[in-house]
């Protein structure tokens, strides 16, 4: 078992990461039921782990109900929201209950806005169930729907009361989605750790291929790494969490051009976004080409998009900094970008040149 603490002060929490976790994940949640049902939220997809969930709640004494919503990105939504939000209240949650997120990103994101929200803010718990979510949007308080103008562009910073991770789980994951979330662990070693970017040069493949080990190491380090850098700067107000973001602009643009669908997953955004950053910074003088190259390699070897043609998207350059445009990072009319001097040297820039962004992807291939 490795437990990470999320140092927030009063908002503090602890990070529980072990194989089988699941399982038992009854007795560290009892304390948290004040003797209530506790409310489930989770997706078609995730019925399985349901049932593992509610068999440990039922072994520690605890009663649950579960609402079980639509898979899929487009769940992050206005309607679901107010769907969820309606369940919650019909079923009586209390502003000191804590609710249960089972799921991956789109989960996590909606329960955590809804229970920001309801009653002026109830308290919550993270059980991620994809690779994605368990080495990020599950740790750190960032909650959100999407709109039309955009993605995660109405939500609030509502830290959990506790994560829970079992590795175990991504088992019943399809290969696709254990890729996706393998492209925010190498963003952790382009961030500012050469050494762990290598490690992933050499053992991403086991990780994405089932070794209990890799993927273990993997999740600790990246949740170590991210709840350093939300202790430091928990509202994104001192540009360190900012680094977080790395490769979300450009994969944010991407994933508007693609619909917001299953055409490209947020995680294989990430991925384009994070070799066009690194293409772009090459293409300003900011780093040598052959630092861009070996991460657009590294993507590309194991079958994660490393830029535009991959990812199929067929914007051009202006139409893609258009929706760029629409970021929640905007600020003061500027908007930062997440560039780099090397491999894990990723700074932020907010004096980017827009028409400097669009040329270069202008001139990417399609």
């Amino acid at each position: 078992m490795t437990i990470v603490p999320v140092a927030l002060g009063a908002r503090s929490y602890d990070v529980v990461i072990e194989a089988g976790l699941l399982a038992r994940a009854g007795d560290r949640l009892a304390p948290l039921s004040r003797g209530r049902t506790m409310a489930i939220v989770t997706d078609e997809n995730v019925r399985p782990h349901l049932a593992t969930l509610q068999a440990a709640l039922t072994a520690a004494g605890v009663a649950s109900e579960a609402i079980v919503l639509p898979p899929g990105e487009a769940t992050k939504s206005w309607a679901q929201l107010e769907a969820l939000s309606d369940r919650l209240l019909d079923l009586g949650v209390e502003r000191g209950d804590h609710v249960i997120a089972l799921g991956g990103g789109v989960i996590g994101d909606l329960v955590g806005f809804a229970c920001s929200i309801l009653k002026r803010g109830c308290g919550f718990v993270q059980v991620p169930t994809t690779l994605l979510a368990q080495v990020d949007s599950s740790v750190g308080g960032k909650t959100a729907i999407n709109t039309r103008a955009g993605k995660n562009l109405i939500g609030a910073f509502h830290q959990p009361a506790l994560v829970l991770i079992d590795p175990q789980v991504l088992d019943t994951l399809p290969d696709r989605q254990v890729r996706a979330g393998y492209a925010e662990v190498v963003k952790y070693g382009l961030i500012d750790d050469p050494a762990f970017f290598a490690w992933c040069e050499a053992n991403g493949p086991a990780l994405l291929t089932g070794v209990p080990e890799a993927r273990e190491a993997a999740i600790a380090y990246s949740v170590a790494a991210k709840a350093r850098i939300v202790g430091e700067d928990e509202r994104e107000t001192k540009g360190r969490r900012a680094l977080l973001n790395l490769g979300h602009t450009f994969g944010h643009a991407l994933e508007a051009d693609t619909g917001f669908s299953d055409k490209l997953l947020h995680g294989e955004a990430v991925a384009a976004g994070m070799a066009l950053a690194f293409g772009f910074s090459a293409s300003q003088g900011l780093m040598p080409e052959s630092d861009a190259d070996r991460v657009a390699a590294h993507l590309r070897s194991v079958g994660l998009p490393d830029g535009l043609a991959a990812a199929g998207v067929s914007g051009d350059g202006k139409a893609l900094v258009a929706h760029m445009l629409h970021d929640k990072k905007m600020d003061a009319g500027t908007l930062p970008f997440l560039l780099a001097r090397g491999i894990g040297e990723t700074f932020v820039d907010k004096q980017v040149d827009l028409g400097a962004v669009a040329a270069f992807l202008d001139a990417q291939p399609r």
